[in-house]
């Protein structure tokens, strides 16, 4: 079965995997020699123009498998040599063109860009304001608009060129989404991996004798494992040397709890599940930030609950995002969790350790609602809500689902101007949500269909025992002194 749609997510895995073999043998001396030769083992390139830069460039996956460049506080960084410099050229004339005598695309243009040269139309690139209505008017359809990959799927223009023509991200501008990481051909924007410090946390609480450590899952993992039950993943997961699984749908619940009380009391709320979305908001529209749900993440809200409970916990998170090793990191998440792995690094993780899934015998994970669940797909967050607020006497809800950041751009401006007619705001800056996060093994439609199901497996069916648990572990805390 394949486990992955692309070939650059493939050979993210193969390094991940060996990094964690070689950590596992405790000689991490030859692994920069080794494994890109063992990726790459030759004569012929497979990837690349030849085998030494092939071998260079898993070197440098190497790097990010180690952490990347700890002075970046991104969680997405760009590996220069990788970056195969693509073509930048805005409009561009293909061959398909005939020559016709109309000349659309000349009389299309505002800018009077474009002359008839030998009765073929020649673009100036100084004029061209890149507008696309050249290609629009061409009956051949002979004109299109050569942009980067990760330039047309970053939605916050946060992807620059260099003098050099390699990739570049400002972080003033980023989000951390992720879908340059994703959509980059070449898998020259890579997410950092904390890998190490999970095998780091894990081996240090000796058996989970000195500290116990959790494993806090994305409900969009119920989306990944093709053919696997989710209690057979949790089983494989403490194989790994986890203490426990927790569901990070338990914090969604609570997520929902609060979100419901602060749409009553202010009115205008938005979410605050998603840290890019939040960013964002935070970096484009400063002034909506006072609509911001003041809720921490489901991620954060799951490890604060853990935590108050077993003052010796440390807690893991495993999810499709990586803007979650971004927030993990951040002031407001109090420490609650201590390190981040993606799908991808946790099935990096199983083959490593050579575990069969499928032979796995069932831990039961039933400790979140239908609703906590159903965060994992778009318009889940506010299905929810509408209930809850429902069950508080709050009947005017009027909610919008935004998926992905041009619909949240849209309809946020909206806002800023007084327009919308919407009170309920739901940001996702992943399309379709969480379960086509950018470090998922695999984007399928199919996908809303495996949420679905595991959301209606829920024995909880409203959102009451999580918010139960929430309470209680707030007077755990107090007892057992947490800030948390």
């Amino acid at each position: 079965m394949k486990l992955f749609d692309t070939k650059v997510q493939e050979l993210k895995y193969e390094v991940l995997r060996e990094v964690i073999k070689a950590a596992d043998k405790g000689d991490m001396s030859n692994i920069y020699l080794d494994i890109p030769k063992q990726i790459s083992p030759g004569p012929k390139p497979t990837m690349r123009c030849c085998i030494y830069k092939e071998r260079a460039i898993v070197q440098e996956r190497i790097k990010m498998a180690l952490g990347g460049d700890k002075t970046n506080p991104n969680s997405v960084e760009v590996i220069d040599a990788a970056c195969d410099a693509c073509p930048i050229e805005g409009m561009y004339i293909t061959p398909a063109c005939r020559g016709c005598i109309v000349h659309k695309c000349k009389e299309a243009c505002p800018k009077n860009a474009i002359t008839i040269v030998d009765n073929k139309p020649v673009i100036d690139k100084e004029k061209c304001v890149e507008c696309g209505r050249c290609a629009k008017a061409c009956p051949y359809s002979a004109i299109i608009e050569q942009r980067r990959p990760c330039v047309r799927s970053c939605k916050v223009g946060a992807i620059k060129m260099d003098e050099n023509k390699k990739a570049v991200i400002d972080n003033d501008k980023c989000v951390a989404c992720g879908a340059c990481v994703y959509q980059c051909p070449f898998g020259a924007i890579v997410d950092k991996s904390f890998v190490m410090d999970v095998l780091d946390i894990l081996k240090k609480s000796e058996n989970n004798t000195k500290y116990h450590v959790y494993a806090v899952i994305a409900p969009s993992i119920a989306s990944q494992f093709r053919g696997i039950p989710l209690p057979k993943i949790a089983t494989a997961i403490k194989k790994l040397g986890f203490y426990d699984i927790a569901e990070a749908a338990m914090g969604a619940d609570v997520t929902l709890y609060h979100e419901a009380k602060e749409l009553k009391e202010r009115g205008v709320l938005t979410t605050s599940c998603c840290p890019s979305f939040v960013m964002f908001i935070e970096k484009n529209f400063p002034d909506l930030v006072k609509y911001v749900s003041s809720s921490v993440s489901p991620m954060v809200e799951t490890a604060f609950i853990i935590k108050r409970e077993d003052p010796l916990a440390k807690c893991v998170f495993i999810g499709p995002c990586t803007s979650k090793k971004l927030e993990y990191r951040l002031p407001k998440t109090k420490g609650g969790i201590d390190s981040v792995l993606s799908f991808e690094e946790l099935q990096a993780f199983f083959d490593a350790r050579e575990l069969d899934l499928a032979a796995m015998k069932d831990c039961p994970v039933d400790d979140a609602s239908y609703y906590g669940r159903i965060f994992a797909k778009s318009g889940g967050i506010t299905q929810g809500v509408v209930n809850v607020a429902k069950s508080m006497g709050v009947d005017n809800v009027k909610p919008v689902s935004m998926s992905g950041l041009e619909e949240c751009k849209i309809n946020l401006l909206k806002l800023r101007l007084g327009r919308a007619a919407e009170n309920f705001f739901e940001g996702m800056a992943c399309e379709g949500g969480c379960l086509n996060g950018a470090l998922s093994l695999h984007h399928e439609q199919r996908s809303v269909v495996d949420i679905d199901k595991y959301s209606n497996a829920a024995s909880n069916k409203d959102i009451g025992c999580s918010v139960k648990r929430y309470e209680h572990s707030l007077e755990a805390g107090k007892a057992n002194g947490s800030e948390l």
